[in-house]
């Protein structure tokens, strides 16, 4: 059996992945499982006298969220999927749970911020290239032009 492991964070790019990774899920009726994975703590941009700069996440209904989208995504596509909360380092994450699964194929979604960005912020796409030897397919956010009625 096939098995594809899709990423999500829930932005723009990664629904596009989710898509993607779903419609190849239906080609080749392959196991498909979506993760989303959170940060261990939370840090604050500031602190001051007393005040912990960084605490831990506590898990809430925005985290789920992105599951849930996926799981809405792949009754419309007809694929049933398992789902997975992961708490850590998304690029760790994403390769380990990759490899216990032995999963055949890993989609990711890439906002395509360019090479300056991607060196200040990380990539997570472009972390998990470099981390396993899965293949992986990495989805680019799809760029459409707004166009404003003028009446």
């Amino acid at each position: 059996m096939y098995r594809i492991l899709i990423a999500t964070d829930g932005s723009l790019a990664a629904n596009e992945a989710v898509q993607v990774g779903l419609d190849l899920a239906a080609e080749r009726s392959a196991e498909a499982t979506v993760i989303h994975v959170v940060p261990s703590v939370d840090v604050l941009p500031w602190s001051g006298i007393g005040v912990p700069s960084a605490f831990p996440h506590e898990i809430g209904n925005a985290d789920r969220e992105p599951l849930e989208e996926a799981e809405r995504l792949a009754g419309v596509h007809g694929v049933t999927i398992s789902t997975a909360l992961l708490v850590g380092e998304p690029v760790d994450e994403i390769v380990a749970f990759a490899d216990a699964l032995d999963v055949d194929l890993i989609v990711v979604g890439s906002r395509g911020h360019g090479a300056l960005a991607s060196a200040l912020l990380g990539s997570v796409s472009l972390g998990v290239l470099h981390e396993t030897r899965r293949p992986v397919l990495v989805v680019r956010e799809a760029k459409v032009a707004k166009l404003a009625l003028v009446v």
